[in-house]
């Protein structure tokens, strides 16, 4: 509406404390705001009508709260901490690591960046324009460039060292911002180019990438309601129409400062979680949430959709779509279903739906269709591999979007039976020799191992090669040790047939 004013405020790595919080909801409703929306990149949102915006604006300033109004000009960090230590497990990657790298950072970015362990899916890797994703060698990062305006990537050729973090990525934005005609809105960027003019003359602690790094599949986990990690709770907290009401969110504040949790964290997902509940506060949580009506079981196929930032038109293409989901029934798990209305808005998807115009008048659009496109491999980590379907009529769009659903577990079953079919011909090319020609057998009783058969009854599959047998595993009939089976030609043996 062009009678109001949306005002964006970042939280670095989508971390804020509740007394910071709690600041910038009070200066909201000292000007009257209701509510507020967090974003894909776990900013905050206030909207409201240019009548109040004055007051708006000098009570944020008062309160010292850096704030953006309009076109974004300084994008927030994007990170995966909100999932460390719920949704991320054996990984070098602390707390402490990612607040070191934040705290590293002595300006405001102009690009977008993604700081990212590689042992998750919950954050998107490569939504930012700088994408550092943690590599399997403590305290060291592979380096991901998407060109601005662009879906060009460039894998950098080093990993670098945590402590480089910011220093390298002012570099580089330097290094694009100033030579933009070269880097910038191009399908000719070029990487290398990049890479020689930015690690020029630099001292820098970083080694040659050995081997490219390997990102776990996607699989979306329920990231709503109270959960148990260890001897505490976490708590998810997902609204429909992602609009956080101002007073419930006082309370979620003065709820965390009673029971002494530091921080909150906002996700890509529009939504909030709360983690480092204790058991005897679980019951004031409830209490909490009854007495403003929020409900935190909501079903899967509503948490698995992106829709871009303040966008009301997404939102209702989104209940239409979930509507006619939830009327079949239709299983949508493991997929992340997109939703954009908007030219040059980037959105996180394995199935994106996208609507057009077939014709504008101004800035206007009139007469929309839709497309259905699908991500590589349906990889939301990945760009448009292949259009599925387009200019539909958005009464067409439940029954291509079931067909499109239908289509990514049909392609998972394929992936799935392709990669147990290649371990199966390597563990036989591997052990060849022994299941094609050999067995093992028992000097005692003379029973035999047959590596094709196993031993189901003792819960071996048939295929589990003699030197794969647990070391305590001895012979069923007369019980000698393992240790003791010597190797027999099997068609050395009168009954091989």
């Amino acid at each position: 509406m062009k009678n109001s004013f949306t005002i964006k405020i970042n939280f670095t790595g989508g971390i804020i404390s509740p007394g910071e919080l709690m600041n910038i909801l009070s200066a909201a409703a000292s000007a009257g705001i209701r509510s507020i929306s967090f974003g894909l990149r776990q900013q905050l949102f206030l909207k409201g009508l240019n009548e109040v915006y004055d007051k708006l604006a000098t009570e944020l300033k008062e309160r010292n709260i850096s704030f953006e109004t309009g076109a974004e000009q300084y994008p927030n960090i994007v990170s995966s901490y909100p999932a460390e230590e719920i949704f991320i497990t054996k990984t070098w990657l602390s707390e402490g690591v990612y607040k070191d790298i934040f705290d590293a950072f002595d300006y405001t970015p102009k690009l977008k960046i993604n700081i990212s362990d590689s042992k998750q899916s919950f954050t998107p890797f490569f939504t930012g324009n700088i994408n550092w994703v943690a590599s399997d060698s403590q305290h060291f990062w592979h380096l991901f460039i998407r060109f601005p305006k662009t879906n060009n990537i460039y894998e950098w050729p080093d990993i670098a060292y945590t402590n480089d973090i910011a220093i390298m990525t002012k570099d580089i934005e330097t290094g694009i911002v100033e030579k933009s005609a070269l880097f910038y809105d191009t399908a000719e960027a070029n990487g290398p180019l990049l890479y020689e003019r930015v690690m020029l003359n630099k001292q820098y602690n970083v080694k040659p990438a050995e081997t490219k790094i390997t990102l776990p599949p996607f699989m979306l986990p329920y990231y709503e309601g109270f959960n148990r990690v260890n001897n505490q709770y976490w708590l998810g907290i997902y609204r429909r129409d992602e609009h956080f009401s101002i007073s419930f969110l006082q309370d979620v504040c003065a709820l965390c400062q009673t029971t002494k949790i530091g921080q909150l964290c906002s996700t890509p997902w529009k939504s909030l979680i709360v983690k480092g509940i204790e058991e005897k506060d679980r019951a004031l949580w409830d209490t909490m949430l009854g007495k403003h009506q929020v409900n935190v079981r909501h079903a899967a196929n509503e948490l698995n959709f992106q829709v871009e930032d303040d966008c009301r038109e997404g939102l209702a293409l989104k209940s239409y779509l979930i509507k006619h989901l939830q009327k079949e029934d239709i299983r949508t798990f493991g997929i992340c279903i997109g939703i954009k209305t908007r030219r040059k808005s980037e959105v996180f998807s394995s199935i994106l739906v996208k609507r057009k115009p077939m014709f504008t008048l101004g800035s206007v659009g009139f007469f929309y269709r839709y497309d259905i496109l699908c991500a590589k491999d349906f990889n939301p980590n990945e760009r448009t591999g292949f259009t599925f379907s387009h200019n539909n009529f958005k009464w067409k769009l439940p029954k291509l979007l079931r067909q499109a659903i239908v289509d990514f577990y049909a392609h998972t079953i394929t992936r799935q039976e392709a990669t147990v079919s290649g371990l199966l011909k390597r563990k036989e090319s591997a052990h060849k020799e022994e299941t094609v020609e050999w067995i093992h057998q028992c000097p005692k009783c003379f029973s035999v191992y047959d590596v094709v058969f196993g031993e189901p009854e003792n819960s071996i599959v048939p295929g589990t090669a003699f030197v794969d047998l647990p070391e305590n595993y001895c012979c069923p009939l007369c019980e000698e040790s393992k240790k003791v089976f010597v190797p027999v030609l099997k068609s050395s043996l009168l009954f091989v047939g």
